[in-house]
């Protein structure tokens, strides 16, 4: 739309009358800088911020004289982490219109907070009002930076409350954790136990409080129960310095007492949410916002780095990971985790195995979690005796009634089955499912593979009842249920599993040869084939069944 917007000011530009051209483009409309202030639109829109940034700045005469000029500059600074010079050019054109817009008056009260001049904060945060344009979420920022400030101001929480759900409540949490609220630790339990959405990244948060006030105790408490194999690395991280007993690691990145750290957060939570919904220039708008309120917290920019990544940006991924060294433990490990992915996507996956391995043998004493994801990515490229070791290491340092070493015995068995160690595999997860009775995705795995060796069919089929109550809507359990009515020749209700499971996964080819093997049976021949023949063009079919589907093509089932 820009771009269109642009092209439509050129024309206008170098079409207009002879008296008008004369005395603007030749005086004020320079076409050089016509053309690079376009070169940096155009670049700008293809997220290259870098070349925008350049082009905008070898357009600079046009600042006054196009109102979007400095908006789109303002964004391009912004987005290369030059917060402070964007606010520097801000204040340079603050008198005239083309200053008219939302973030240019936030990010002037973000600096006046950042230098405790609250009253001035407020003033240029009241002033963007004008500006918010019915967007909602920039009136969530202006309302929620407004409470903020209060707290900051008046040493107390405000009276008027926020009605944006649990957003509101988070911030609210830390406009406590500032003032040192007794309350503090209530609303931090309250958050990160409810049960509706994925808190945990705030037990960080509260582990720092807890730190902060000296109760090392509760804090440890809290570590010990934590999931190594589900928790976002901050948390990590977190309980690395607490049982390393590094205390004073947590106030080096971030402390509740300084206002700057505290909002600083706020925005990375603005950032979030933006990420969540794939607007990755957005995120890191906010992001590096949230970076120049606290540079201390160099963890956030993981952030930073997952959203070039996904923009396929691995030049400036790299360059961001490059902040993180070994001292960062867990976050070289992401670094290094996102290194080989991205050589994954560049050479070859094989490439990225070895540069993954190579460097997991430089770590001293890797933790659990690292362990276990050498152990995966070995698994996952096929390499399953390697896996195997690295399962072991990690069943070594766990209690073995745990579900931990329950999710372990299941990843070693499912290696052992691949390499065709059935004893050794069933063993594994039959265990699994001693120490783990539930978990619908082991049984699922087992009955399944027992299927395939027609083994124990009944038993499998018994097992996956269990799991199809545990999982209904899992698309998996209801291929392996189909399957196991196709075995014990129940083709109706085979049927009736099976058509389901090829609804929630149309192109898996798998689901799609049973549903054809089923459909045969009940004398639909064509549909059959048809399915049969869509495995063909799936990208995830494999040689060897592409071989057996042709002979389904040509011969039909046999015995049937």
């Amino acid at each position: 739309m820009l771009i269109k917007f642009f092209k439509l000011v050129l024309i206008l530009l170098f079409y207009q009358s002879p008296l008008y051209s004369k005395s603007k483009t030749l005086n004020d409309f320079n076409s050089r800088y016509l053309s690079n202030y376009f070169s940096g639109i155009v670049a700008y829109e293809k997220s290259d911020n870098s070349q925008a940034l350049k082009f905008f700045r070898s357009s600079k005469l046009l600042i006054k004289k196009h109102n979007l000029y400095l908006e789109n500059y303002i964004y391009a600074l912004v987005l290369e982490g030059k917060v402070q010079q964007a606010i520097s050019e801000i204040k340079q054109n603050l008198t005239a219109d083309n200053s008219n817009f939302f973030e240019a008056h936030l990010l002037l009260a973000i600096e006046s907070l950042k230098r405790k001049n609250y009253k001035k904060s407020r003033e240029y945060l009241q002033s963007s009002y004008e500006f918010i344009n019915n967007n909602k979420l920039s009136l969530i920022t202006a309302e929620t930076l407004k409470q903020y400030l209060y707290v900051f101001k008046e040493n107390k929480i405000s009276k008027i409350k926020n009605k944006f759900g649990n957003f509101s409540f988070i911030n609210e949490i830390f406009q406590r954790c500032y003032l040192n609220d007794e309350s503090t630790k209530t609303y931090f339990d309250n958050l990160i136990n409810t049960q509706k959405e994925d808190y945990s990244r705030y037990i960080f948060f509260y582990l720092n409080y807890l730190v902060e006030n000296d109760e090392y105790e509760e804090a440890k408490n809290i570590t010990d129960s934590i999931d190594y194999l589900n928790s976002p690395i901050l948390i990590l991280q977190g309980k690395k310095w607490i049982d390393d007993k590094k205390f004073g690691e947590f106030e080096k990145i971030f402390s509740c007492s300084n206002s700057a750290d505290v909002v600083s957060e706020f925005f990375f939570l603005v950032s979030n949410l933006y990420s969540s919904q794939n607007n990755y220039e957005k995120s890191n708008f906010y992001l590096n916002i949230s970076n120049y309120l606290n540079p201390k917290f160099k963890f956030n920019l993981s952030l930073l780095a997952e959203n070039h990544y996904f923009n396929k940006d691995y030049t400036k991924t790299l360059k961001i990971l490059e902040s993180f060294n070994k001292k960062d433990n867990l976050y070289y490990w992401f670094k290094l985790k996102k290194e080989a992915q991205i050589i994954s996507k560049k050479k070859s996956k094989g490439e990225s195995l070895d540069f993954i391995n190579l460097n997991f043998k430089k770590i001293k004493n890797p933790s659990i979690k690292i362990l276990f994801d050498i152990a995966n990515f070995n698994k996952n490229a096929k390499k399953y005796k390697k896996a195997i070791e690295y399962y072991d290491r990690i069943m070594s340092k766990i209690d073995n009634h745990s579900k931990l070493y329950a999710e372990i015995l299941f990843r070693r068995g499912s290696s052992y089955e691949r390499l065709g160690d059935y004893v050794s595999s069933d063993k594994d997860l039959l265990k699994s499912i001693e120490n783990n009775p539930d978990d619908a995705y082991v049984l699922n795995y087992l009955a399944y593979s027992w299927l395939e060796r027609k083994y124990k069919i009944n038993l499998s089929l018994q097992m996956l009842e269990k799991a199809y109550k545990i999982q209904n809507n899992d698309p998996y359990i209801i291929d392996s249920i189909g399957w196991a009515y196709y075995l014990i020749d129940d083709y109706i209700k085979a049927e009736n599993f099976i058509k389901r499971a090829v609804e929630l996964m149309p192109e898996d080819p798998i689901v799609n040869d049973h549903y054809g093997n089923i459909l045969w049976k009940l004398d639909r021949k064509i549909q059959a084939r048809y399915f049969w023949g869509n495995v063909l063009n799936l990208e995830e079919t494999e040689d060897e069944m592409k071989k057996n589907i042709k002979d389904k093509l040509i011969k039909g089932l046999s015995n049937s």
